[in-house]
């Protein structure tokens, strides 16, 4: 009885590894390329009811700034994550290329986000090392987190994206942060 458990469990064995042989296929399908786009962000959690976020709510302005910001600190943190062939930095000059081109409005940027927080009483340091590390916990659980990251320099990268406000925060983390938009009047 034992001897032929034994072989029913070595045939059972041997035809579940031969269904997972792929017998000459590639074991990764190139994705598709996708033009630029700014459709790349992680979907975002509902706000809550304008009553409760009125007295902490973001001016359409002030949100920007803090989106431009989250944008930068976001790249950075998939450039850091991402590697490619090697153990790479897959992105590094992708940020590079990115810094370059909205260095001027990441000056002004640093400049008014200061006086969001004298405004709003929050630390910029406290609020950068919290997005940072936000975005950082998602590399592990988010499947497409360098993609997403990809996307989105390539977004900015592209020539019709002439502000860093056009550019889209990979993960937008205001809700996660109580930063919530103004409600309209």
């Amino acid at each position: 009885m034992f001897k032929r458990l034994t072989q029913a469990a070595i045939l059972t064995g041997g035809i579940l590894a031969l269904g997972a042989c792929t017998l000459g296929e590639s074991k990764s399908a190139a994705a598709p390329v996708k033009p630029p786009a700014a459709d790349y962000q992680a979907p975002v959690p509902p706000s809550p009811p304008a009553g409760q976020t009125r007295a902490i709510c973001y001016s359409a302005a002030d949100l920007s700034i803090v989106r431009a910001r989250m944008v930068q600190q976001e790249l950075q943190v998939v450039t850091l994550q991402c590697q490619g062939p090697g153990g790479r930095r897959a992105y590094e000059t992708l940020y590079a290329d990115f810094v370059g081109k909205f260095r001027a409005e990441f000056a002004t940027n640093a400049r008014s986000l200061s006086q969001i927080a004298a405004r709003k009483r929050f630390n910029t340091d406290v609020f950068v090392t919290e997005v940072a590390n936000r975005t950082a916990q998602r590399a592990p659980t988010d499947k497409e987190f360098c993609s997403r990251g990809k996307r989105a320099f390539d977004w900015a990268m592209d020539p019709k994206v002439t502000a860093l406000s056009q550019v889209p925060p990979p993960y937008d983390l205001g809700p996660e942060m109580n930063i919530y938009a103004c409600p309209a009047q």
